[in-house]
């Protein structure tokens, strides 16, 4: 269905709902305005796809603080749009878990190495994709390595990365370039489910399915270069890993089980909403506190299981190239995460004041100076990874101190513009690998359906989508990563 409504241009970068739309629900008014960030083109594309409802509808929500937002990168999702950003307000405020989304934490880590594409040919990428392909279980349904007792898991949900650092699974300054540092201490396993553990204890340090990937890539191109050197990127050439994974089975399962209480809780506080997939409740109420506080289990759960896969990417380059990862210098440059709900301060109408940021396939982009980023880091800006889809390139950017305008937040990725069941009917997953070998770039997937889901043509152009973030200084272009080699979960 097609979007019909108003969209007012504000500038070559923001398009507006204004706040007099009453959409499809008139029984209910718009609180405040939405904002897409998006350029003309796009933004037609996003007319079809009829996300700017779900926009438009995210401003109804009680206690919304400032607009209701949408990064450039949108598509239709589960109650808020994917791409969207909303903060409420902290005593008056709603929870929702449609605004934060299932795979909870769902994040991108990207790690450094002083290697240069001309120490690696062909041969040398192939047998290092093949390796982690060997090392990290991927794919629907993959099981993990290591097999967790109840108090083990317990442990990561309280821990997060912390608990992989201490039992060897990394270095010890590898926490420090995590957001959170890898931990949100108001975790309760008691608010979490024996059904999530069931689904998550087999599963922690695995790839997953869907869009998730290992990826070794080198620096294309470097534009902001005082950024880059402070990151550890020195030059072009530099091979780089990224990986993109999340809380998997259990972080699902926790939005499950919460919805399921929160879809109550609309009733027992007479919430009104345009939207039952907005299910909610205010911050303050324990059925808002319970679901915050099994979040953050699954979102630690999610910065423990690429802790591990760090670990095991860092085994694979030693194992192929002879060379301790010390002496490859594979630190972390950051670690990002994309669907969460934290309690932040910021800077709103004049005055600090402290919200519950929702970013659902929007990411974090804390500019200069703030307390959260990495000291080494503070001067710039907090590093920002948007992973392309396969095949294509990735950014490295920087967090803006405009970003407080979107509560310090910008896109997360390429974003879908066809479903996977289009993709699989249109595409074939041999296909796609011939011709990601053209490009030069070795692929390894889990299976070939999922090469055909997650061929390039299904997503936008993630450099039109960076392009429009960057014009609008919300977040700013660091360096162009390109593909050499791929882990397809």
């Amino acid at each position: 269905m097609n979007w019909t409504g108003p969209l007012r241009k504000i500038n070559d970068f923001r398009f507006e709902i204004p706040s007099t739309y009453q959409g499809a629900q008139h029984n209910l008014q718009m609180k405040t305005s939405g904002v897409i960030y998006a350029n003309d083109k796009m933004i037609e594309c996003i007319r079809m796809d009829n996300a700017p409802e779900q926009v438009a509808n995210v401003t109804m929500l009680p206690g919304i603080v400032g607009k209701s937002l949408a990064m450039p990168d949108i598509h239709w999702g589960y109650g808020f749009p994917i791409g969207g950003v909303a903060a409420m307000d902290e005593e008056f405020g709603v929870v929702s878990p449609g605004g934060v989304g299932y795979d909870i934490n769902c994040g991108v880590r990207l790690i450094r190495t002083n290697l240069q594409f001309n120490d690696l040919n062909l041969q040398k990428i192939q047998a290092l994709v093949d390796e982690m392909f060997i090392n990290v279980p991927s794919g629907l349904g993959s099981k993990a390595k290591v097999h967790l007792n109840r108090k083990q898991l317990d442990d990561v949900l309280k821990l997060g990365a912390k608990w992989a650092i201490e039992n060897g699974y990394g270095w010890n300054e590898d926490a420090e370039y995590l957001e959170e540092h890898g931990c949100l201490e108001y975790a309760d396993i008691s608010k979490t489910s024996n059904e999530a553990k069931q689904r998550g204890a087999p599963q922690l340090g695995s790839l997953g399915a869907g869009n998730h990937f290992l990826e070794i890539q080198k620096v294309e191109e470097i534009f902001d270069p005082i950024a880059a050197k402070t990151f550890g990127i020195k030059n072009t050439g530099q091979i780089m890993v990224m990986i993109h994974t999340g809380s998997r089975g259990f972080g699902h399962q926790v939005c499950t089980d919460h919805l399921r209480i929160l879809e109550q809780a609309v009733k027992k506080y007479n919430i009104w909403l345009p939207d039952r997939q907005l299910a909610c409740a205010p911050v303050t109420s324990h059925e808002g506190q319970d679901y915050l506080k099994a979040m953050a289990c699954a979102a630690n759960f999610a910065w423990c299981n690429r802790q591990m896969i760090v670990h095991w990417v860092r085994e694979s380059f030693e194992k192929i190239l002879h060379q301790q990862a010390e002496d490859l210098d594979m630190g972390i440059v950051y670690d990002v995460c994309h669907n969460i709900a934290k309690l932040e301060e910021h800077e709103i109408e004049g005055k600090k004041r402290k919200v519950y940021v929702h970013r659902k396939g929007a990411t974090r982009s804390f500019g200069p100076d703030r307390q959260e980023i990495p000291l080494k880091y503070r001067d710039v800006g907090q590093p920002v990874l948007i992973p392309g889809d396969m095949g294509t390139e990735s950014y490295l950017l920087r967090g803006t101190k405009n970003s407080e305008e979107t509560f310090g937040s910008t896109c997360h990725g390429a974003g879908r513009v066809m479903s996977r069941t289009e993709a699989v009917h249109r595409y074939r997953g041999e296909q796609i690998m011939n011709e990601l070998r053209k490009k030069g770039i070795y692929a390894h997937p889990a299976s070939w359906k999922v090469m055909a889901e997650e061929a390039p043509d299904a997503y936008k152009d993630v450099s039109e989508v960076v392009n429009v973030t960057h014009g609008a200084g919300i977040s700013l272009k660091v360096a162009k990563l390109i593909p050499l080699g791929v882990v397809k979960g």
